[in-house]
């Protein structure tokens, strides 16, 4: 029982995020990847609803996500605000990833309020951060800009929502300390 519990709290206190320019450009294999998902699948979710989706990018995928991250920002930058490093920023944060996995929640008013989905879509990428973690994997959750442009590009439904893009790729560790501030700061007592 020790060592389950000190691998878990090993993992936990280790996830960082780890952004597309540290990764190598080794390819991630697709058995692990499946992997990370199914460990996604696991979250926690109220009534059963398992709002969570994914949309996986690699390969040739990730150079059609790439130019459709770049050509979204062309068309809504204004002249004044365009940058070509943003460009080219926007494009390169795809094209340095091993896999970009788009995270798609699916609400069902129905059954549940919508925080409780986004809640459950949450444990599901915390899910799949600490799997990462413990396979020595970089990830990171970003929400771009555009991110409600991507519903359209992902032919999502009127009842989904892209919330963000799932970075990864391996990379070569080193020590990030984690800036937490102490628990005790965060908790009240009530015995």
């Amino acid at each position: 029982m020790s060592q389950s519990i000190d691998t878990i709290n090993q993992i936990i206190r280790n996830r960082r995020s780890i952004f597309p320019p540290e990764y190598t450009g080794q390819e991630i294999p697709r058995e692990l990847l499946e992997t990370i998902l199914e460990n996604a699948n696991y979250a926690p979710t109220h009534r059963l609803t398992q709002p969570w989706r994914f949309t996986v990018f690699r390969g040739q995928g990730l150079q059609k996500l790439a130019d459709y991250m770049g050509d979204t920002y062309r068309a809504n930058a204004t002249p004044e605000s365009f940058s070509e490093a943003k460009l080219e920023g926007a494009r390169n944060k795809v094209l340095k990833s091993a896999c970009v996995i788009a995270i798609v929640m699916e609400v069902h008013p129905d059954k549940v309020p919508e925080w409780e989905e986004v809640a459950a879509v949450s444990c599901a990428v915390q899910n799949m951060w600490l799997t990462t973690t413990a396979l020595g994997i970089g990830a990171y959750w970003s929400s771009p800009s555009n991110v409600n442009a991507l519903n359209q590009f992902l032919n999502l439904t009127p009842s989904q929502k892209c919330v963000g893009l799932f970075f990864m790729g391996y990379h070569l560790p080193k020590d990030k300390p984690a800036v937490r501030t102490p628990i005790e700061e965060k908790v009240t007592w009530v015995e």
